[in-house]
């Protein structure tokens, strides 16, 4: 068997996924995943990837992830979770969708699993993508951002879902004086600041009590004085944990962050490869590793990353909060591998009538809060069959 055509598919409707698909010889076709920056990664992938791969055997997964990364025809390395880390990914997803078809079981099975039937799902509280028509759920975001966070979560609830994830304080990162104007700084936060951002977790306490997880999401935009003085508010509601509190490239202060909290410090799909995670984990900095399978170098690297966790005693929770087939790819990780704690969603995006079931034949079924991989080989989801001709689909090829 081998490779002989590379397709890569973006859709104006969606924002900016990149959805890659790789065909072979037998009529085999494997489907992966990424986003952002998709010129770049597409250009990536046709220019870089594409040359090497084609006429390859799509089943020898770790030569060609070592051989992209390390890139041999022209001699570079690439790392972190640049265009070509991405596009790496998409097509490992791609190449392990293949070998789960060539041998007629799901992702988790050739993991070894399955570890577990189903994983917890906690919902990432925004809406559609951009360009999208209106779809349910679509006001989650503005639910929380404008004083009803207790209906949101009462409203999760009732779906069995307990567990979500906000970021109150984002708001007050960004400065509007002087010339950088409205840039983000988060060089400080003030007391009435602190007040104003604690008001979703106490109207959720109150309202549901600790029925709720509560994610605090911090996009990385805070100095340590920041973070922690942030922490030190939040605390008392008992967050599931705190997700990116500052600059990542600094283990030695996110580690204080960590050491200063009662609950743990999450970090996530900013950091690619095991490397980057080794070098936290040994800080003792992180007490849940996050990762984006469509960013840190596909279904090889994950595996890796969550062995990695394992070994230090941490859980891993898989991102994602924009593309439908790294949700399943998250999906078949967590029940397929031991550590999983519970994996990113949206609600707005897989639930009946969300914009996922316009992309894919298959998704994650979510019952009472859990999700539930699919049954097919590999991924067990294609593309649907007319979605390629959708007159808002950009397709380039590669081929033999």
């Amino acid at each position: 068997m081998k490779i002989n055509r590379i397709e890569t598919i973006t859709c104006s409707t969606y924002g900016d996924v990149i959805w890659v698909q790789v065909h072979t010889d037998e009529g085999l076709v494997g489907l992966g995943e990424t986003w952002a920056g998709s010129d770049s990664v597409v250009g990536y992938i046709h220019q870089n990837i594409a040359p090497y791969l084609l006429g390859q055997d799509p089943l020898a997964i770790e030569r060609h992830h070592k051989n992209i990364i390390y890139n041999t025809l022209r001699g570079m390395a690439h790392r972190g979770s640049g265009a070509e880390m991405r596009g790496l990914s998409a097509i490992d997803i791609a190449l392990w969708d293949i070998y789960g078809q060539s041998v007629g079981l799901p992702i988790y099975q050739c993991l070894g699993g399955p570890i577990r039937e189903s994983i917890r799902l906690y919902n990432t509280c925004v809406g559609g993508p951009p360009g999208a028509k209106q779809k349910p759920y679509e006001s989650d975001y503005q639910a929380w951002q404008q004083g009803q966070a207790a209906d949101l979560a009462q409203s999760l609830l009732e779906m069995g879902i307990t567990a979500m994830k906000i970021w109150p304080f984002d708001q007050f990162s960004y400065t509007t004086e002087g010339s950088l104007g409205g840039r983000r700084t988060g060089e400080n936060i003030t007391a009435a600041q602190i007040e104003e951002g604690i008001k979703p977790f106490r109207q959720i306490r109150e309202a549901v009590g600790m029925k709720m997880d509560i994610a605090l999401e911090m996009h990385t935009m805070w100095n340590l004085p920041s973070a922690i003085r942030i922490a030190e508010a939040v605390d008392q509601f008992s967050p599931m944990w705190y997700e990116d509190p500052v600059h990542l490239e600094d283990a030695v202060a996110l580690a204080e962050f960590a050491h200063r909290t009662r609950f743990p410090t999450t970090v996530s799909e900013y950091i690619s490869t095991r490397y980057e995670f080794l070098e936290i984990l040994i800080k003792d900095a992180v007490g849940v590793v996050m990762f984006d399978p469509g960013f840190i170098g596909g279904i090889t690297e994950a595996r890796r990353v969550a062995n990695l966790a394992e070994a230090f005693h941490r859980p891993f929770a898989p991102h994602d909060c924009v593309g439908p087939v790294v949700f399943v790819v998250g999906v078949q990780l967590c029940v397929g591998l031991p550590n999983a704690m519970i994996q990113e969603g949206v609600r707005a995006h897989w639930v009946s009538g969300g914009w996922h079931h316009d992309v894919l034949t298959d998704v994650p079924v979510v019952e009472r809060g859990f999700a539930k991989a699919p049954a097919g080989p590999g991924l067990g989801t294609r593309l649907l069959p007319d979605f390629a001709s959708r007159p808002d689909v950009i397709t380039r090829v590669s081929e033999l």
